[in-house]
C-alpha cells in the first residue's frame, strides 16, 4: 500500500456537483436536486441529508444530494400528469421519438465522464465499473434505437404511462436503459429516485432526456407513500420492479388482479456447483471477477457447493484468488494526475449495509461455520484519517448454520459461504436453497454431466464453467420461482413487454396463471 494517498485532482464531489449545476441548471438548484413531473421541475417534496458511502457517515462524511421525498398527494398528481404525456407521446411518429431517444444518447456520451464520478460517490461504484455503467446504457439503447422499426410492426403503446422502481445499484444501465426503450417504444416514463442512493446521477440522465423532448417523470419518496400512485393507481400501464423479495412480493399482490402489464425481478440466491472438476487454473482465474463491486449485483455468486472430495482442489483455487482482491477509495492515489485506481471493490451502499454484513458473517461463525478467509484491513487503499465504516472486507465462511441468513438469502455484499455435499441430490438442494434464482453456474468436466444435472437447477440462465450475466439484447432475461414474477425481457421481448401485440398474444413469463396478462 503506498505510504501516503490523496483524492484524484477533479474528482471530489464538489466537483462533480458543480458540473450538474453547469450542465442541466434547471434540475439542480443550491444544494439540491429537484423532481421532474408534468414536464416542469419542482421544487417541492421534502429533502433529506445523504452522505457517500465512500468516506463517511452521517456524522462526519461528504454530504451528497439527499432525495426530495414526495407525499402521496403529489405523487398521484404526478402520475395524473404522466398520463397526459402518455396520450400525447404515443401519438408521436416513431422517426421523431427515434430521433429525440438518439440525441438524448448522444447528450449522455458528451457527459458520461460526469454521470459515472457521480456514481462513484452516490453508490460507491469503482471507476471502472461505473463508467462501465454508464456506457452500458448508452450501448444498449443505441441497440434497440438502430432496429426497434422491426420490433414494433403490429404493436401499439400500453394504455398507460409505465411505472419504474428500481434499486439503486445500476442506476443507469438498468434504470435509464429501461426508460429509454419504454419511451422509443411510444409509452411516457415515470420513475422512482431508488431511496439509498443514485438520485443525483439519474436526475442529470432524466434533465438531458426531458430537454430532447422525452416524456419522463421523475420523483422520490418513500415506498409506502408512493406504491399507491406509482403500482396501484389506475393511470398506470405497467409496473416494472427491480429489487428484493420483500416489497417485490407486495408489489406483486398489489398488480395481481388490476389487470396491468407487471415486470418483477427480485433476488434470489446465485450458486455456483462444482462436481467431478479438475480445471482449478480457470475457476481461479474467474474468482476476482465474481466479486466485481462487492457483489452487490443481481447475478452476484455467493455460494458455492463444492463435492466433499474436491474441496482441498477448491481451496487451491479459491483462496490465493480472493487474495488479490484490491479494495479502497475509489478516487484515491498516490498523486492528483494519476489514473483512477484499479479497484475489485469499494464500499458497500452504507454503514449500516456494512454493520448488518459483519454482524451476519460474526453470528455465523458463533453458531459453527468455519472462517476460511478475511481480507486484511491493512491491505485496503484509503486517504489518511477517512471514515472506513461503509467498508466490508472480503469473507468466506463454510457451512454457515441453517439459522443463519448467510445459509439461505443472498447478502448482497462481499461474503461468501461454501458448502459440502457428497451426492447429486445434495447438490441440487443445496443449489435450489432460495426457491428459484437468476443465474446459477455448474462446473463439470463432463458436457453429458452438465447436461442431465442442469435442467434441476432452479435458476433461470445456467452456466457450464462460467459466470451468466443479465443481457439485454440476445437473449431473454427472467428468474424461476420467487427471484421473478412477470414478463421476461432482455432483446425484442423487452419492447414486446411495454407494448400490445395482436389479440390474444401470450409472452413469456412467470404468471400466476402462466400467461399474460392483457
Amino acid at each position: 500500500m503506498p505510504s501516503t494517498l490523496i483524492l484524484k485532482s477533479g474528482t471530489s464531489w464538489d466537483d462533480a456537483w458543480q458540473g450538474c449545476l453547469a450542465v442541466a441548471p434547471e434540475a439542480f438548484r443550491d444544494d439540491r436536486v429537484l423532481n421532474l413531473w408534468n414536464a416542469a421541475w419542482q421544487a417541492d417534496g421534502r429533502a433529506l441529508p445523504a452522505v457517500s458511502p465512500v468516506d463517511g457517515t452521517p456524522v462526519d462524511g461528504t454530504p451528497v444530494a439527499g432525495p426530495p421525498r414526495l407525499d402521496r398527494a403529489t405523487a398521484r398528481q404526478a402520475v395524473r400528469a404522466a398520463l397526459d404525456q402518455h396520450r400525447a407521446w404515443r401519438h408521436v411518429p416513431l422517426p421523431e421519438r427515434r430521433a429525440r431517444v438518439a440525441a438524448t444518447l448522444d447528450a449522455l456520451a458528451e457527459h458520461r465522464d460526469l454521470l459515472a464520478l457521480l456514481l462513484v460517490w452516490e453508490i460507491g461504484k469503482p471507476w471502472r465499473l461505473a463508467r462501465a455503467d454508464v456506457n452500458r446504457a448508452i450501448d444498449g439503447v443505441r441497440w434497440y434505437v438502430d432496429g426497434i422499426d422491426t420490433m414494433l410492426e403490429g404493436r401499439a403503446p400500453l394504455d398507460g404511462p409505465v411505472s419504474n422502481i428500481a434499486s439503486w445499484n445500476y442506476p443507469m444501465s438498468v434504470l435509464v436503459h429501461a426508460l429509454l426503450v419504454q419511451a422509443l417504444a411510444g409509452n411516457a416514463v415515470v420513475a422512482k429516485t431508488p431511496t439509498d442512493g443514485g438520485v443525483a446521477c439519474l436526475t442529470l440522465a432524466t434533465a438531458l432526456a426531458a430537454r430532447e423532448g422525452v416524456p419522463v417523470t421523475l420523483v422520490s419518496g418513500s415506498g409506502g407513500e408512493l406504491s399507491e400512485a406509482l403500482v396501484r393507481a389506475p393511470e398506470i400501464g405497467c409496473v416494472s420492479f427491480v429489487g428484493g423479495r420483500d416489497t417485490g412480493a407486495a408489489v406483486a399482490t398489489a398488480v395481481a388482479d388490476l389487470g396491468k402489464r407487471y415486470i418483477l425481478e427480485q433476488e434470489g440466491l446465485n450458486t455456483w456447483g462444482i462436481w467431478n472438476h479438475t480445471d482449478r487454473d480457470t475457476l481461479g482465474a474467474l474468482i476476482p471477477k465474481l466479486f466485481d463491486y462487492g457483489k452487490q449485483r443481481c447475478t452476484a455468486y455467493p455460494r458455492f457447493v463444492v463435492q466433499r472430495s474436491l474441496f482441498d482442489a477448491f481451496l487451491a483455487a479459491y483462496l490465493p484468488a480472493v487474495r488479490t482482491l484490491r479494495i479502497g477509495h475509489p478516487l484515491a492515489v498516490e498523486h492528483p494526475d494519476d489514473p483512477y485506481p484499479a479497484l475489485d471493490f469499494g464500499p458497500v451502499i452504507n454503514a449500516a449495509k456494512a454493520k448488518e454484513l459483519d454482524d451476519q458473517v460474526a453470528e455465523a461463525i458463533d453458531r459453527g461455520a468455519v472462517p476460511l478467509h478475511r481480507g486484511p484491513p491493512a491491505d485496503a487503499r484509503f486517504l489518511p484519517g477517512q471514515d472506513t465504516s461503509a467498508y466490508v472486507q472480503p469473507a468466506t465462511l463454510l457451512s454457515p448454520p441453517r439459522s443463519s441468513p448467510l445459509h439461505h438469502a443472498e447478502p448482497f455484499g462481499p461474503v461468501d459461504a461454501i458448502v459440502l455435499v457428497d451426492t447429486e441430490a445434495e447438490l441440487l438442494a443445496a443449489m435450489n436453497a432460495s426457491n428459484g434464482a437468476l443465474v446459477a453456474t455448474l462446473s463439470t468436466d463432463e458436457r453429458a454431466t452438465f447436461d442431465r444435472l442442469a435442467p434441476h437447477i432452479r435458476a433461470f440462465k445456467i452456466g457450464h464453467g462460467v459466470p451468466r450475466s443479465r443481457g439485454d439484447r440476445d437473449e431473454l432475461f427472467g428468474g424461476f420461482g420467487a427471484s421473478w414474477r412477470g414478463a421476461f425481457v432482455g432483446g425484442e421481448l423487452l419492447v414486446r413487454a411495454v407494448t400490445r401485440g395482436p389479440a390474444g398474444e401470450r409472452l413469456p413469463g412467470n404468471f400466476p396463471d402462466h400467461r399474460l396478462t392483457p
